[in-house]
């Protein structure tokens, strides 16, 4: 559909948010896949954003050599040791230590410090399909990379899946590499439909029927390295309340850019980083549920 024909995306608004009253709803277990050797800390904010957004119990799956640091690190989580390859990446034999876990998540999040697209793929290849039919999954990072260059690896989990790319994630997810995403509607549409999911694209979210919503909160300052791990945290909590994908991606992405508005009068746009937003989330959500 050509922009001029399509109807403008509905605004992402207090009111509307607190329509959907997300603070009454019960909650589950949010699972966190991720934490290569040389990125650990990106399982760290995910976990804690998914806490953050209400998650009732939080799982957190890091590469062996991490786990017993991250378990001191978020007291609140079960921290689960997985199998690393030679260059330190996520094995895909991971799957042998997380099928126990799998069946209790309400949600999971894959890809927060992930590395490597092609073990990514493989670890895809045998986790999707496991995970079961009543839990939504968020993919990030290395993982929307992987999907990107595999598309069919999203086809046991279509219907329940939300793609939080930014605009360079975006084009691969598009098969436009290095092509600017300029029509961030447009785009998130055309992802939402390829690959049947909810996206959060930028502040654009697209439904796979076709509805979508923008929100206007966002700042540059929320480009700091780490950001996206937190927003990736904050949608799996709030899918652990509820299977909405749509709503759980507009929760997410407005309490993360509140969080970085919250931040401005002591860091300024520039000095922002990823840890201080989950900070200021329990504010931001106190505020749109009065």
């Amino acid at each position: 559909m050509r922009a001029h024909d399509r109807p403008d995306p509905t605004p992402v608004t207090p009111a509307l948010l607190r329509e959907w009253r997300y603070e009454s709803a019960p909650s589950g277990t949010v699972l966190v896949v991720g934490g290569a050797r040389q990125v650990p800390g990106a399982v760290l904010l995910s976990g804690i954003g998914a806490l953050r957004a209400g998650a009732n119990t939080l799982q957190l799956a890091v590469v062996e050599r991490h786990a017993s640091a991250l378990g001191l690190a978020v007291p609140e989580a079960m921290v689960l040791g997985l199998p690393e390859t030679e260059s330190g990446a996520v094995s895909a034999e991971a799957l042998d230590v997380l099928a126990d876990v799998l069946p209790d998540a309400r949600s999971v999040v894959i890809g927060p410090g992930l590395t490597e697209v092609d073990e990514t793929a493989a670890l895809l290849e045998r986790l999707l399909p496991e995970i079961g039919r009543e839990t939504s999954v968020v993919l990030d990072a290395f993982a929307l990379g992987a999907v990107s260059a595999h598309p069919e690896l999203a086809k046991p989990v279509a219907g329940r899946i939300v793609l939080t790319p930014n605009t360079t994630e975006a084009a691969f997810l598009l098969n436009r590499p290095g092509e600017p995403v300029d029509d961030l509607v447009g785009a998130a549409l055309e992802i939402a439909e390829r690959y049947g999911a909810a996206v959060n694209l930028m502040g654009v979210v697209a439904a796979p029927d076709g509805r979508t919503w923008r929100d206007g909160t966002g700042h540059p300052g929320l480009g700091t390295s780490g950001s996206g791990d937190v927003l990736a945290g904050l949608t799996g909590g709030f899918l652990a309340s509820s299977p909405d994908l749509a709503q759980a991606a507009c929760w997410a992405g407005h309490a993360h850019a509140m969080a970085g508005q919250r931040l401005i009068p002591r860091t300024g746009m520039r000095g922002i980083l990823a840890r201080e937003l989950l900070d200021e989330v329990p504010g931001v959500l106190v505020e749109l549920q009065l």
